[in-house]
């Protein structure tokens, strides 16, 4: 059984530093994609189903990212979010962000954002990722051209 769970963590970073490689090379540098299954975009419209679906991110960032309108969760699940310190960012203002890379954002996702109450996704696919990775960019354009 341990050497199971050893060879199941080594499997996850194997994966997780071919993942960063894949995505760095394929979808910021601009090279061309190392199979024909993973796309080198991401799709904003997908990624907002992802956002506000599987990835679950509205729970904290709220639906679309918009903080103050979160979905309505269990009693405990609410108490639990109102309680993060750091709280979640706000994804629409610029002033907020710390993370300032795709890169940064796609390992704060996949790996967790230590600090803060940020944890692991490791249910996306590759291309969820570069999806919601697409979405995040449209939150951050939609929050830096609000005017003040």
């Amino acid at each position: 059984m341990r050497g199971l769970s050893l060879a199941c963590i080594l499997f996850a970073g194997c994966w997780g530093i071919q993942f960063t490689d894949t995505v760095e090379k394929n979808a910021w540098a601009g090279s061309p994609p190392s199979s024909k299954s993973m796309k080198t975009a991401g799709d904003a419209e997908r990624g907002r189903a992802v956002f506000n679906g599987k990835g679950i991110c509205y729970y904290c960032h709220g639906i679309d990212g918009k903080k103050g309108q979160r979905p309505q969760l269990a009693a405990d699940t609410t108490t639990l979010i109102n309680q993060l310190n750091p709280p979640p960012v706000d994804l629409r203002n610029p002033n907020e962000l710390r993370l300032s890379t795709d890169k940064q954002r796609a390992r704060a996702i996949r790996d967790g954002h230590p600090g803060t109450g940020m944890f692991p996704d490791t249910t996306m696919t590759n291309q969820e990722l570069l999806d919601t990775l697409a979405y995040l960019a449209v939150l951050r354009q939609e929050g830096s051209s609000k005017k003040p």
